[in-house]
């Protein structure tokens, strides 16, 4: 879950699902942010074609990742979990972010 912080799309009152991430372009794919209008044929999958809206990229500087204790916009720190490996935690609240 992530808030908006920056872009046509800007809203820090509700959280969106983040539904895919691209790591090398450094843009994440977030449920109804960023909503663009395509046009296309008809096909199997739209049979009348037309005008289609649908969620573009939007870089991930201009998210936010939600509290999982608070559920508001926080930043994110790194440190050693119990395993030995790096685990990514919230600045607010402290807790481990999966």
């Amino acid at each position: 879950m992530v808030f908006v912080i920056a872009g046509n799309s800007k809203d820090r009152e509700h959280s969106h699902r983040v539904l895919k991430v691209d790591v090398e372009k450094q843009r994440a794919l977030v449920e109804g942010v960023n909503m663009v209008s395509k046009s296309t044929k008809p096909s199997a999958k739209h049979p009348q074609g037309g005008i289609i809206k649908q969620e573009a990229p939007i870089h991930i500087s201009n998210l936010m990742v939600a509290d999982p204790k608070t559920g508001k916009p926080t930043r994110i720190g790194r440190r050693m979990g119990e395993n030995g490996k790096l685990v990514r935690y919230s600045k607010k609240s402290g807790e481990e972010i999966k």
